[in-house]
């Protein structure tokens, strides 16, 4: 009976793991190509999103376009008395335009480049009839661009304008006339846009020559991307090719005479894809694994000391492992024992996972409240156009003791500070709260930023229990003049460019930090802006983030970078920092909050919105 019950068991294993392998294979594949139809879905839908937004930014560029020029040649019409057929050929020379037609308030051609048009009805066409609108209550038109009717080759889109003595003159536009008088501008347009972290936008011409690339090759073929190219691939169609040497899915449209190419690198695409297939292959081979030498166990040891092995397992239980699994199935009483406290344990880890996922929820929550907590409108103040501001948070945790802060003491006076809580998490969270509301509250009350400081200190150590601490560097921006005075308690020295010239590190001797200890006094020092001068604030998860190779990212990297976009917005110079320093910190974890500062004052002499306008 022993050998036979042996080769029960035995038997019952190799079903049991044969079991067990076509469960994991069956939903591990299921997942990886429902996962992967979901990425490619996402990806679709991303990319199409880019090529409609880079479509609709050149239509605009050329009807914009289209109107100045055909607004300048109704505006010459109306100066003269009568016009010709051949003035209007002088007008298309004198504007590099095909096509000048001169419509009567009739709505009949009474005179064109195109002498085959004298004495057409505009009302009797499909697309001259739109124009009709221009007769009563419109004064300007636009369309895109369409075949023409007597020369299928060419596209041509057309614009109107009303007349100051009625009819209107209508002005064809080919999409050569576009590329010449718009091509920096279309580079404008689409060569700093991204897809993801490291997708792109590439335009070419009809020839494929390339426009706009964030690769390079400006006017070289298509072919220099190393991207394999079909004209039987129909425009909005997925395809995959290969980008710079990157596997890459790819899209394409056309518009005003422009072939737009979105591509996002496959790996990036498929990211989310390997990480969701990772993890649950994970847990599934632990859940299997689990699954298997559970019942195998139960089959194999039938007969044990039952007693024994309920207190075992309860004391381990006890003692935390809630992975613990009571079976002694030899009786009636013992497998209802073990059941009710399987369940029991059962019931206990349900409700850690339950606390575990309201406790996620609940930072998630928190981490939601303090990035509202800081200015995230940008630009902050669209009137004022004394300066240029700009700042950017990246937590290691869910949240993070930095933090950084602008806003007016008075009409001429922008106050803006840069902190570094010591410690991570919750309670960095919290005192960061403080700490920032404690020092706008002083700024607000009109002390001078020294004061604002030394008060803030005696504050902020009152029931520091816990020791923290905050690093913070201040000023105060007088608008008008330029006058910067500022404050900084142990934080690290600001980045300043005076014009054109290169950024140099402000270096003024750093008193303690807020919070350590009281009777601290703090030093107000001054600094003298100039037009175009630039402050750049950060705190030390920018120069001390480690690579792999435990390398820091450190002082004079970071002064090279800036060196190197002087003439970089204050947006995009933050921008930059963020993905240098993220490039090189690579797979390294993030274990500091990465923040910073730009403000670029302009001169208290800056245009307003209306005098732009004007």
């Amino acid at each position: 009976m022993k050998n036979k019950g042996q080769k029960i068991s035995q038997a019952f294993q190799r079903w049991l793991l044969a079991l067990v392998a076509i469960a994991f294979l069956t939903s591990t594949a299921f997942l990886w190509f429902s996962q992967t139809r979901l990425s490619e879905t996402n990806t679709t839908n991303l990319l199409q999103l880019n090529l409609t937004d880079v479509d609709q930014d050149l239509k605009d560029l050329s009807d914009d376009n289209l109107l100045r020029v055909t607004r300048r040649i109704a505006r010459e019409i109306d100066k003269r008395d009568s016009v010709s057929s051949f003035d209007l050929m002088v007008l298309a020379d004198k504007h590099s335009v095909p096509e000048i037609s001169l419509v009567d308030s009739n709505g009949i051609i009474t005179a064109s480049t195109f002498r085959n048009f004298i004495g057409f009805d505009m009302a009797s066409g499909t697309q001259s009839g739109a124009f009709m609108v221009l007769l009563e209550e419109q004064n300007e038109l636009v369309q895109g661009y369409q075949q023409l009717t007597y020369d299928k080759s060419l596209w041509r889109k057309y614009a109107g304008v009303a007349l100051r003595d009625g009819g209107f003159v209508q002005v064809g536009y080919d999409s050569y006339s576009f590329h010449q008088d718009l091509a920096d501008k279309v580079i404008q347009s689409t060569r700093n846009r991204h897809i993801g972290e490291n997708g792109s936008i590439i335009v070419t011409d009809e020839k494929l020559n390339i426009v706009s690339n964030r690769g390079g090759g400006i006017g070289r073929n298509l072919s220099y991307t190393g991207m394999d190219f079909s004209w039987d691939i129909e425009p909005g169609t997925l395809f995959v090719a290969t980008v710079h040497g990157i596997p890459s899915y790819c899209m394409y449209s056309k518009t005003e005479g422009f072939y737009i190419f979105a591509a996002m690198p496959q790996s990036e695409a498929v990211l989310s894809r390997n990480v969701s297939v990772g993890i649950t292959t994970i847990m599934e081979v632990i859940i299997f694994f689990a699954l298997f030498v559970l019942i195998y166990y139960l089959i194999k040891k039938l007969i044990v000391n039952n007693i024994e092995r309920i207190n075992n397992s309860l004391a381990k239980i006890t003692e935390g492992d809630l992975e613990e699994v009571v079976d002694v199935r030899s009786h009636v009483e013992f497998a209802s024992l073990s059941d009710d406290i399987n369940s029991t344990v059962g019931t206990l880890k349900k409700y850690i996972a339950d606390a575990a996922a309201r406790i996620d929820a609940e930072l998630a929550f928190a981490k939601a409240i303090q990035h509202s907590a800081l200015p995230s409108v940008f630009p902050p103040f669209p009137t004022r156009k004394e300066f240029d501001i700009w700042a950017t948070m990246d937590t290691a945790k869910e949240v993070g003791g930095d933090f950084y802060d602008f806003y007016f003491v008075n009409e001429d006076t922008l106050a803006f500070l840069i902190a570094d809580v010591s410690g991570k998490g919750i309670p960095a969270a919290m005192f960061m709260m403080n700490a920032k509301a404690v020092l706008k509250s002083y700024a607000e009350s009109g002390l001078d930023v020294n004061k604002v400081f030394t008060l803030g200190n005696e504050k902020l150590c009152e029931g520091n229990d816990a020791g923290m601490f905050v690093t913070a560097w201040m000023g105060f921006l007088n608008t008008k003049t330029g006058e910067v005075t500022f404050a900084n308690a142990g934080h690290n020295p600001p980045l300043v460019r005076h014009g054109d010239g290169s950024f140099e590190y402000l270096k003024v001797r750093a008193g303690f930090v807020l919070a350590g200890m009281e009777g601290v006094k703090y030093r107000k020092n001054e600094l003298q802006l100039a037009a175009n001068d630039v402050i750049y604030l950060y705190t030390d998860g920018v120069t001390e983030a480690t690579n792999i190779n435990d390398e820091l990212y450190g002082e004079d990297r970071l002064l090279a970078l800036l060196n190197a976009n002087k003439e970089a917005s204050m947006e995009e110079l933050c921008k930059l920092v963020k993905e240098d320093v993220f490039a090189f910190a690579g797979e390294a974890p993030q274990f500091d909050d990465i923040t910073m500062l730009a403000l670029k004052y302009c001169g208290a002499t800056a245009p307003t919105n209306q005098e732009e306008a004007l």
